[in-house]
């Protein structure tokens, strides 16, 4: 699937310990005392000062380059009962799967267009907020698609229902809506925007319960061989920009 590819931002100059923090190696309070270490260097020479304006490029942590520094997009294939939040006062999140430097990150890594907790499939995380806000503005109408199991046999008729716009209580019809049967009880559903649990209301508008919902797709990118759980980072231009690149080999964590 075709996307537009933004331009890159040229490399910018940053506070030593503000790039540590936002990428979560530490806070920017514990730079000073995380840097004393010795363990950062710029152009291959130690540096101990948080306040030095360094090239994210230039910088290695333990010889090893700057985590993601201009941001950070990952697709994830949520599993049942795994819940889009980062306090786990409830149960598990999703971003316990991830790497726990990750789970410091600064801003933090939030799911555009979350899913309920007993809802599978695709979610896409990213600490980068313009692009939250264009994947979920109801004015950009971004598409997602999902495979829903019903409680009964699709019926025809209900295709018409959908692309007409079905109407399910707000003030105002459901956006035209694309229904495809898959096989018996369930359906593909292609929608372009993202109502409060909006599958499930717009089958019980036509008679039918939803008993699972798995997202396939969202925006520019599918689910495609993601494994439950596991998770991929994507390179390129919704990473801070650049020429288009191809995601990272799939990562499972233990």
């Amino acid at each position: 699937m075709e996307t537009p590819t933004p331009p890159r931002p040229a490399e910018r100059p940053r506070r030593l310990d503000q790039l540590l923090a936002s990428c979560g190696y530490c806070s920017r309070r514990e730079a000073r005392g995380w840097l004393r270490r010795g363990g950062v260097t710029v152009d291959g020479v130690v540096e101990r000062a948080p306040d030095r304006r360094v090239l994210p490029s230039a910088v290695l942590v333990e010889g090893e380059p700057v985590d993601h520094p201009d941001g950070l997009v990952v697709l994830l294939h949520k599993t049942s009962g795994t819940l889009c939040t980062h306090d786990d006062g409830e149960g598990e999140t999703v971003f316990a799967r991830l790497p726990e430097r990750w789970r410091h990150r600064h801003p933090p890594l939030v799911a555009a267009g979350r899913l309920d907790k007993d809802a599978t499939g695709l979610l896409v995380l990213t600490d980068q907020g313009d692009l939250v806000h264009g994947w979920t503005s109801p004015r950009r109408h971004v598409a997602k698609g999902y495979v829903a199991t019903l409680d009964r046999e699709v019926r025809e008729e209900w295709v018409g229902l959908f692309a007409a716009g079905l109407s399910i209580g707000d003030e105002r019809p459901c956006l035209p809506a694309r229904l495809e049967g898959v096989g018996g009880r369930e359906a593909f559903v292609e929608l372009h925007e993202g109502r409060h649990h909006q599958v499930k209301r717009m089958f019980a508008a036509v008679g039918a319960m939803v008993l699972g919902l798995h997202r396939t797709r969202f925006g520019p990118f599918e689910l495609g061989d993601l494994r439950p759980g596991a998770w991929r980072v994507v390179d390129g231009p919704w990473a801070g920009g650049g020429e288009r690149g191809d995601p990272q080999p799939l990562c499972v964590l233990a």
